[in-house]
């Protein structure tokens, strides 16, 4: 009898692990397969580079111009009908300000994705939103 019990409650563990694995949160999965933003520039970042898949954010956030995010500017000019979309955001962005009209390239990342989001009251704005372990 003792034998039986012992049994049956080692079934009962194997099923309990079992339907643990399969309901584990899916985010969890998902999260680990996206892909980030290239943090290779920066010497010692402090934080991974953040999570973002560039295809389903502009399908989702209705994005049509690449311009948008992938500007091109003369000076403090906009150029209007350019895009950068062939380029690394490094190639424009230094790490630090070289002159009144560049911003550096920790800025114009943060800039750009968290005042878009601000704008639209979308997407996330806090550091561990984007930069997940």
């Amino acid at each position: 009898m003792k034998q039986i019990v012992v049994f049956m409650g080692f079934i009962l563990f194997l099923f309990a692990a079992v339907v643990s694995f399969s309901n584990a949160e899916p985010d969890s999965v998902e999260k680990s397969q996206l892909e980030r933003l290239d943090n290779s520039v920066f010497k010692n970042p402090h934080r991974p580079g953040a999570v973002f898949e560039h295809d389903d954010h502009n399908d989702m956030a209705q994005i049509d111009d690449c311009a948008v995010c992938h500007h091109v500017y003369d000076g403090k000019k906009l150029l209007e009908d350019e895009s950068s979309e062939d380029s690394q955001c490094s190639e424009c962005h230094s790490l630090k300000s070289d002159d009144e009209n560049s911003v550096p390239l920790l800025r114009a990342y943060h800039k750009r994705c968290k005042d878009c989001h601000f704008e639209v009251n979308k997407g996330p704005v806090l550091c561990g939103e984007c930069h997940i372990k």
